[in-house]
């Protein structure tokens, strides 16, 4: 489905924004994968994302519509996210912060 400019900048803005980044080019979908603003639809990217209705056949209304990462999607009828990426926070300790942003397979 196309969407407008405008609600897939609504979209991206209800995503998670990281005080690290910069939250016009970078957020993280529910599952915790990065994505990036430039990569909307982008399949072959590690950062691509989609838009995902995630109401049982509800209207393609900003209030049904959340951004994910290419690979994960939602699950209507148990309502939650099926994640198949998420972030790689691999040898960063948790009090720790980084600038390089990486995904990885669950």
């Amino acid at each position: 489905m196309e969407y407008s400019e405008q609600l897939m900048q609504q979209v991206w803005e209800k995503a998670r924004a990281n005080t690290d980044t910069s939250p016009d080019l970078w957020r993280e979908d529910e599952c915790g994968a990065w994505i990036n603003r430039r990569h909307y639809g982008d399949t072959d990217s590690d950062f691509g994302w989609k838009i995902v209705n995630v109401s049982a056949g509800g209207p393609d209304t900003l209030e049904n519509l959340r951004a994910f990462h290419h690979r994960n999607a939602y699950d209507t009828g148990g309502q939650r996210a099926k994640c198949q990426v998420t972030a790689d926070r691999t040898g960063v300790a948790a009090f720790e912060r980084t600038s390089e942003r990486r995904n990885r397979n669950v």
